[in-house]
């Protein structure tokens, strides 16, 4: 019997210089098995990442709208597996993701994430990362990839498209109140590129503080403002 397939859905913009690396890295993760489709959803990005992209054996879909969370909704509604795997372009799950990602599900979960650990040494990044183990909401992050059955997804009604930031962690609360959530022990690899470009402590501090404004429900243009007014790129 073939295993259950699962989507990867991946959303980019100008990622073509590591997009095809972490295709071919998940297709040989899937194995001879397969049982995976690779689904990257580009925001019309004006480098080639949609090219690099489909000859690393990925399926794309290129949208004119550019936001996360409508790159994802997107992915879902195009996907063809029962299981969705929403993953950063900058980010490796292990190796053995797959099998850990059906076992979860099969066995109670409704959706669930990994654990998060950076690709710098940094300690502070190494101690932030410690704390994704909990299953608390307030430590989830996008980068930590995020695994659901497809109707536990539509029940919670998919990504909210209104949110420029935080989209990543508001969903995982929904999500709950549709099926158990599960932090599995695996940790995946994500790229320290942004912090570094920023410095550890200071982007740290704005995430903080972007946070904070969330919670105090300031609107997300001005959130987004913020943001692009103070991460370098």
């Amino acid at each position: 019997m073939p295993p259950e397939l699962v989507s990867i859905i991946i959303p980019t913009y100008k990622e073509a210089a590591g997009i095809g690396a972490l295709l071919r890295y998940l297709s040989a993760s899937a194995g001879p098995a397969g049982g995976v489709e690779l689904l990257v959803v580009d925001a019309n990005s004006p480098d080639a990442t949609a090219e690099v992209a489909r000859q690393a054996g990925g399926r794309v879909l290129v949208l004119n709208q550019k936001g996360r969370a409508a790159q994802l909704n997107a992915g879902a509604a195009a996907a063809q597996g029962h299981i969705l795997y929403f993953l950063h372009a900058d980010t490796y799950p292990p190796a053995n993701f797959l099998p850990a990602i059906r076992q979860a599900l099969a066995t109670g979960a409704g959706s669930g994430c990994f654990r998060l650990r950076f690709d710098h040494p940094h300690w502070f990044l190494r101690a932030n990362a410690w704390f994704t183990r909990f299953d608390v909401d307030a430590f989830r992050f996008g980068d930590q990839s995020l695994f659901t059955r497809r109707e536990v997804f539509l029940q919670a009604g998919g990504f909210r498209e209104e949110l420029l930031l935080l989209e990543d962690q508001e969903i995982v609360t929904r999500l709950r109140r549709h099926g158990a959530f599960r932090v599995l022990p695996q940790a995946v690899v994500t790229s320290a590129r942004k912090y570094l470009e920023n410095g550890v402590f200071r982007l740290q501090s704005i995430f903080a503080f972007l946070c904070l404004l969330y919670r105090l429900r300031v609107p997300q243009p001005w959130l987004a403002r913020v943001y692009n007014r103070l991460i370098r790129w």
